[in-house]
């Protein structure tokens, strides 16, 4: 009989933790430090501004964070994650515009989730698939996420704009944000 060969997992976790319960939601927005996390996809930090230019003008939000992980389809690494939960209140991460970065965003917004972050992951609809069995794999089927209309690396300033208006009610809503 030969010597076994150690399968590697390509999310990033070498086990499923089963904790799919949310992180606790904030009574309101007002104040607090915002995370948002790019993946390195053209568009990305550009969506993310401009969330948090919406979230700033209605909500009140204290401060942004900008961070950016080393690669798209791979969720974040630990160091980052720890970083992030150390200094926010909420994370908001994107974009999911590819089978591999829908599935890592998802992977994030849940490891988020676990470390007691509230957290949204934003991927294109393109990708739905993709994100959803991440969540299913991660033991967290029930991880929601929000999705804006494919494509979003390619888009323009003004086609942009309109994904983030399109999707803002459900960043609003999966965040527990109150009108």
């Amino acid at each position: 009989m030969g010597a076994q060969e150690k399968l590697l997992n390509p999310t990033g976790s070498d086990r499923r933790a089963a904790d799919s319960s949310l992180a606790p939601r904030p009574a309101s927005l007002r104040g607090l430090t915002v995370g948002l996390l790019g993946n390195t996809k053209p568009n990305a930090e550009v969506l993310l501004s401009e969330i948090a230019s919406e979230l700033k003008d209605r909500y009140d939000v204290g401060e942004f964070r900008s961070y950016t992980k080393d690669y798209f389809g791979t969720p974040v690494k630990p160091d980052l994650l720890a970083q992030i939960v150390a200094e926010c209140d909420l994370v908001v991460t994107a974009v999911g515009d590819c089978g591999s970065c829908s599935a890592a965003t998802v992977a994030d917004g849940i490891l988020f989730e676990r470390a007691g972050v509230p957290a949204v992951s934003i991927v294109s609809d393109s990708f739905l698939l993709s994100a959803g069995a991440m969540a299913q794999m991660q033991g967290f089927p029930g991880f929601e996420f929000a999705a804006v209309h494919h494509p979003v690396a390619s888009l323009g300033e003004a086609e942009l704009r309109d994904r983030v208006l399109a999707v803002l009610p459900d960043v609003l809503r999966i965040i527990g944000a109150q009108p």
